[in-house]
């Protein structure tokens, strides 16, 4: 068991939204409502036309990876325990990004291009996105 301290995210104002959805199992990005432009990270204004309505939109969790690494030297001690992990940028399909690590299961299948799809993990009371394989549909 460590001790080690798990740096978590601290949500605040502009993404307690996302948090929240995260809670509830909803991965949600912001677009703005009178441009439609969708931002990468949530902000108080749109970064396109500077507009300030901005809506919480439920994604539907399907994207595909940009790019992906192993770690296999634990940035801080939190971390040790976990390595190697693979840690994923994944294109969502409703024009936003996700940074988060892969399931462990499904690590060994991942490849830039791969169809992957976001699920969530509990990490110490927080649910946390987490990249899984897309099961392929029956024909």
């Amino acid at each position: 068991m460590t001790t080690n301290h798990y740096p978590l995210p601290r949500p605040n104002v502009q993404t307690q939204p996302y948090w929240d959805g995260a809670a509830a199992g909803e991965l949600r990005y912001q677009r703005c409502a009178a441009c439609g432009h969708v931002q990468t990270i949530p902000r108080s204004l749109c970064e396109q036309c500077h507009g300030g309505r901005l809506d919480w939109k439920q994604s539907e969790r399907r994207g595909t990876v940009l790019t992906f690494t192993t770690v296999h030297r634990a940035p801080l001690p939190a971390f040790k325990e976990m390595v190697p992990y693979v840690i994923a940028i994944v294109d969502m399909d409703e024009g936003f990004r996700v940074m988060a690590n892969a399931a462990l299961r499904d690590a060994p299948v991942l490849a830039i291009g791969a169809r992957v799809r976001i699920g969530f993990r509990d990490v110490h009371g927080m649910a946390l996105p987490v990249v899984e394989a897309m099961e392929e549909a029956s024909a």
